[in-house]
């Protein structure tokens, strides 16, 4: 009985899916602003400094990144579904490939960002500065984008929220 029962709480904990960063991942970014593949699931990178970071294909799920700076970054492939990153900065930010799946974009700057074949399904980018933006290829299917700033954003194939693709820029 006992044995059943340890062998039922592992298969539980396996089972169950960690949102817990890992601090020598953390650790990396600090010292060398660089953590390509690296887990950051959940951490508190709110005010963060991370201009020119290389966040390639990290996975920040559920992380809180809410006023951080981004100018640059490199978050291409990146795993941001549910992250926080409102008012949070991020001019020319490369987020080709991401997922930006429900994420909270809200008042963020995105100006000159390469969203191409981004996933922005039911994203919050209300009030977000887009100007100039590429997101050519990218999911913007329910998203919110009241008052946001799409001036000169270039829309290729871009899945827009009522589900309409536009191929204005092709």
């Amino acid at each position: 009985m006992k044995t059943l029962m340890i062998l039922s709480m592992a298969m539980a904990l396996l089972a169950s899916p960690s949102w817990g960063y890992k601090q020598e991942d953390l650790d990396k970014l600090a010292a060398i602003n660089t953590c390509q593949e690296c887990d950051l699931a959940g951490a508190d990178l709110h005010l963060a400094y991370l201009r020119e970071a290389n966040l390639t294909k990290a996975n920040l799920t559920k992380a809180n990144l809410e006023k951080a700076i981004l100018t640059k970054a490199n978050l291409a492939g990146a795993d941001l579904r549910g992250t926080v990153l409102g008012v949070a900065f991020l001019p020319l930010a490369d987020l080709r490939e991401a997922d930006l799946e429900r994420v909270d974009l809200s008042h963020a700057s995105l100006r000159g960002a390469n969203l191409t074949g981004a996933n922005l399904e039911k994203a919050d980018l209300a009030g977000a500065d887009l100007r100039g933006a590429v997101l050519t290829g990218a999911v913007l299917r329910d998203a919110k984008i009241d008052f946001a700033d799409f001036t000169k954003a270039k829309f290729c194939n871009t899945v827009m929220p009522d589900g309409q693709r536009i191929f204005k820029d092709c």
